[in-house]
């Protein structure tokens, strides 16, 4: 959505050669990620704070909360405009647990996600947007309006379309987390995702559920 504005750039999870290196998780391709991408922390905030790419008007950074690991330095935060998408947990981990097994409540970023919120508001003063996926699903212009009012940009309709297929902002893991994303030509009205959970990822939910149900309780809603 954000890529397809013509006065963006987009960066798809810069921190996720840095985590994979740290953790040693094995997700697909591991290896080839951690090679083609940088894995120095540091490195890659110093260029996520500096100036725009091809001096574009807007910088979308799409991260993962459980990227940013606990001993990371997170004060760079405080240089960009910050917003969290949140998603029901039941969501997250039947997603997950069909592409790797390393699934647990740290996997779904959930508590790392209420840590950062909690540091950007008190940094900021007030709560930043916090977006909630199905939201976003069942009234994408209605969410997305709102979310460019809140952030001071024009909201742009080619926001809500676009071409099928790889992008240009897509890491080399694309082909193992994105076929659904590829197939898209915009957002797709809210389905339940089907399945049930394991017990293992039931006793996680009852976890995550809390931490999820306090920042759907601040979301910003029309």
């Amino acid at each position: 959505s954000f890529d397809n504005r013509a006065d963006c750039f987009a960066s798809d999870e810069p921190l996720y050669a840095h985590y994979l290196s740290r953790t040693g998780i094995k997700h697909p391709d591991a290896d080839v990620v951690m090679t083609r991408h940088e894995t120095d922390a540091d490195a890659v905030t110093d260029y996520l704070i500096g100036a725009i790419p091809g001096a574009a008007g807007v910088w979308y950074q799409k991260h993962m909360c459980h990227h940013i690991l606990p001993d990371m330095d997170t004060g760079w935060l405080a240089a960009l405009e910050n917003c969290f998408l949140i998603r029901d947990p039941r969501e997250v981990l039947l997603s997950l647990s069909k592409i790797t097994n390393e699934v647990s409540l740290w996997a779904t970023g959930l508590p790392q996600q209420a840590r950062l919120l909690e540091q950007v508001t008190e940094e900021s003063g007030e709560v930043p947007p916090i977006l909630d996926a199905r939201d976003v699903l069942e009234d994408p212009r209605g969410m997305l309006g709102l979310l460019c009012e809140r952030v001071r940009i024009p909201f742009s309709e080619e926001m809500l379309s676009w071409r099928p297929g790889p992008r240009e902002c897509d890491g080399i893991w694309a082909e193992h987390w994105y076929d659904s994303v590829w197939a898209s030509t915009g957002f797709s009205p809210y389905r339940a995702r089907p399945g049930d959970l394991a017990p293992e990822h039931e006793a996680i939910l009852s976890q995550a559920l809390p931490l999820y149900e306090g920042m759907y309780s601040l979301r910003m809603s029309l």
